[in-house]
């Protein structure tokens, strides 16, 4: 599930799609166990032993990660196969600030709890940076009583990276992005997903099958005893609660306090075919909230005074660049990776809308400026894609009939046709894939399994919709939700709101939870910001 906007407008504009190519049966391709087996619980027991016993060697970080010299790198070593622990190994990239032990408001010495460890979502994004967080104003009483602890999962970035192309073949130019392709666009992008799949197998050969959730979650329970700690602290975002959720699954025990923001749905059955639909269609309600946005502040962008007009404000726009792309470089395809990410933070609302109307009075600048594909972040991207696409492919069953995503689609697009197909696209290789499948996790914690655990959620958030929280909190005993009303921006932990914040504070500073469920008031929308004359 596309959960990082970076990730999304990278992989969006590159790949797949329909019919003509090989199929691999579906019983072929999903492995038996629908639950962890002995030998992998047996090797992450005997790989977390040892790396509790070597710990990770702090010390400066490369200077290519570009970070400050608060933070500090190492480096932790885990199975490739956990089944296998004494087999090949991998290196996972690992960062971290620590504690500063004083609140900067009261000047008052504050007691260390131990290490925050965050995962940001993706799959395929790097938590390296999350340690910087600890100079921000509101992280700041957070970073007094944690060390902060980030890192790269496996296959992201410098943690044994995963690619399945040459990243100079992923941006093409200006391309097209029809929201109800012909026949014709099928059958070559999924000519283009199988070709992408074939490219992980020959890359990554019989590893490939080991990039999976269920072992991102083993190699958080082997960070944490690197760490030297009993039981883990997490802060999970995105597809990072998902790894959380089969963490509090496996490991139980080893929770101390566990805040899963924006949450995956994580019913088997909705792994994850089924909550890209559900992404899909909650995608076209937070589309539809921009233009509402717009079209109220009509006399500062005069694209429309309605949400319609606004939307056939955005048409045209697209239409053109079909046409005549902007500056050479930004055709359909490129605005809407730029307008999707403004579905997924409202705080891009204002430069989004002000890109739309320079451009309708003939400046293209603005939207060029944030549409542009950026060569140099072509590797990145290409990693990310790859780790994507491997984690959630591995995970659990596919369709591998063209037809059933055709059918669909086809029918979702009718009424929610501005992220459908280019979801489609993104997780076609999935139909073709080489690798194994396993069977999801059911995840759950019975009453008294776990401490309580913090659940945050925006009601209208289209990345992860707001069900998946609802699910993730009625699976989880004891766990505690608090729903951002009438709200939509992904990801909430440090956000805008200091209704969720201050929930959040107290939950990871005293272990304090609202009950079982507690609402906040949605965070004030953004001022529109005037176009430069």
């Amino acid at each position: 599930m596309r959960t990082a906007a970076a990730l999304v407008a990278a992989g969006s504009l590159l790949l797949t799609t329909p019919a003509a190519a090989a199929r691999t049966p579906a019983a072929a391709s999903v492995s038996a166990p629908g639950s962890p087996s002995a030998s992998e619980a047996r090797g992450t027991a005997v790989a977390a032993a040892r790396a509790a016993s070597e710990g990770i060697g702090f010390g400066p970080c490369a200077e290519e990660q570009e970070l400050p010299p608060t933070v500090e790198c190492g480096t932790l070593s885990v199975p490739l196969d956990y089944a296998r622990p004494d087999g090949e190994r991998i290196r996972l990239t690992v960062s971290r600030s620590r504690a500063t032990g004083m609140d900067s408001a009261t000047g008052r010495a504050v007691p260390r709890q131990g290490s925050l460890v965050n995962n940001p979502g993706g799959p395929g994004v790097s938590g390296m940076y999350f340690p910087m967080l600890g100079v921000v104003p509101g992280w700041k009483r957070l970073a007094a009583a944690y060390d902060l602890v980030g890192y790269a999962p496996r296959g992201v970035g410098r943690s044994a990276p995963l690619s399945c192309t040459d990243p100079t073949t992923l941006q093409q130019g200006p391309a097209p992005a029809p929201q109800y392709p012909s026949a014709a666009v099928k059958r070559e992008r999924a000519a283009r997903a199988a070709a992408y799949a074939r490219g992980c197998a020959e890359r990554s050969g019989d590893a490939l099958r080991h990039y999976t959730s269920l072992n991102n979650a083993r190699d958080l329970d082997v960070l944490r005893a690197a760490l030297g700690e009993t039981r883990l602290t997490f802060l999970g975002s995105s597809y990072g609660t998902y790894i959380g959720a089969l963490y509090a699954t496996l490991f139980p025990s080893h929770v101390r306090r566990m805040v899963f923001d924006s949450a995956v749905n994580p019913a088997p059955e909705r792994i994850w075919y089924r909550n890209n639909l559900a992404q899909s269609a909650a995608f076209e309600d937070r589309w539809a909230d921009f233009r509402a946005w717009a079209a109220r502040h009509h006399d500062v962008y005069g694209l429309g005074d309605t949400a319609r007009k606004v939307g056939d404000s955005y048409d045209v726009v697209r239409e053109r660049l079909a046409r005549e792309p902007a500056g050479g470089k930004v055709g359909p395809a490129q605005l809407h990776a730029a307008m999707l990410k403004a579905a997924y933070y409202d705080d891009h609302w204002p430069q989004r809308a002000h890109a739309l109307s320079a451009y309708l009075k003939g400046d293209p600048a603005p939207l060029v400026e944030q549409a542009e594909e950026q060569p140099e972040a072509a590797a990145e991207a290409e990693n990310t894609r790859a780790v994507y696409l491997a984690v959630e492919c591995n995970d659990a069953p596919w369709p591998t009939d063209f037809a059933v995503w055709d059918r669909d689609n086809t029918r979702l697009a009718r009424r929610a046709p501005f992220e459908t197909w280019d979801n489609v696209w993104t997780n076609l290789p999935c139909a073709y894939w080489p690798a194994p499948r396993q069977r999801p996790l059911d995840v759950r914690a019975g009453q008294d399994a776990l401490p309580p655990t913090l659940v945050l959620a925006a009601e209208r958030d289209a990345a992860t919709p707001y069900d998946g929280a609802l699910e993730l909190h009625r699976r989880l005993a004891g766990s505690a939700l608090v729903t951002e009303r009438d709200a939509g921006s992904h990801g909430l932990a440090g956000g805008a709101n200091a209704c969720v914040n201050a929930h959040l504070t107290a939950y990871l500073l005293e272990g304090r939870v609202p009950g079982r469920r507690a609402s906040c008031a949605p965070h004030p929308a953004p001022a529109p910001a005037a176009p430069a004359s």
